[in-house]
């Protein structure tokens, strides 16, 4: 008997890798993780595709929002609180004035989404969300977008004057 499973492990290790490789699964693309400075950068052309496309100007992007950006999805991950009230009840107008950023002029946040494309396609479908991103106003942008443990991915844009 233990030279059937001799002989049979023998040819088991004698099959390339190459083959084993064919019949092992892929995960499937969506399901990699994507670094969060890709989605941050994703984001911000998006929306300034967007932008364009509906006649406003593109706007630049701005170290101190996104630090305010960055410093609130990082919360939002870290706790599991969706809202636009961050640490220490904070609003979006004083984080990015914390930020040293003078003039804020409105924040969009979500969570769950894995790509840009998804992010900005809902931030588009949703009233407010979508006036933040036309508001021909608005100069400059800020970003963040972290991961939590679970994996999901909260994301928030700062929109200043």
């Amino acid at each position: 008997m233990r030279t059937k499973i001799s002989r049979r492990l023998a040819l088991i290790a004698m099959i390339p890798a190459t083959l084993l490789g064919l019949v092992m699964v892929a995960a499937p693309a969506s399901a990699a993780v994507v670094s969060e400075a890709k989605l941050q950068g994703d984001v911000a052309y998006l929306t300034n595709k967007q932008r364009l496309l509906h006649g406003c100007k593109s706007i630049h992007i701005d170290a101190r929002l996104t630090k305010a950006a960055r410093a609130h999805s990082g919360y939002m991950a870290k706790t599991g609180a969706f809202s636009h009230t961050g640490a220490g009840r904070s609003t979006f107008v004083s984080r990015v004035k914390a930020a040293h950023y003078p003039r804020p002029a409105g924040e969009n946040i979500a969570y769950g989404f894995r790509t840009g494309v998804d992010v900005v396609k809902a931030w588009m479908a949703s009233p407010g969300h979508r006036a933040n991103i036309l508001n021909c106003k608005a100069k400059t942008i800020g970003v963040g977008a972290v991961y939590a443990r679970s994996g999901n991915v909260y994301y928030t844009q700062e929109f200043g004057y």
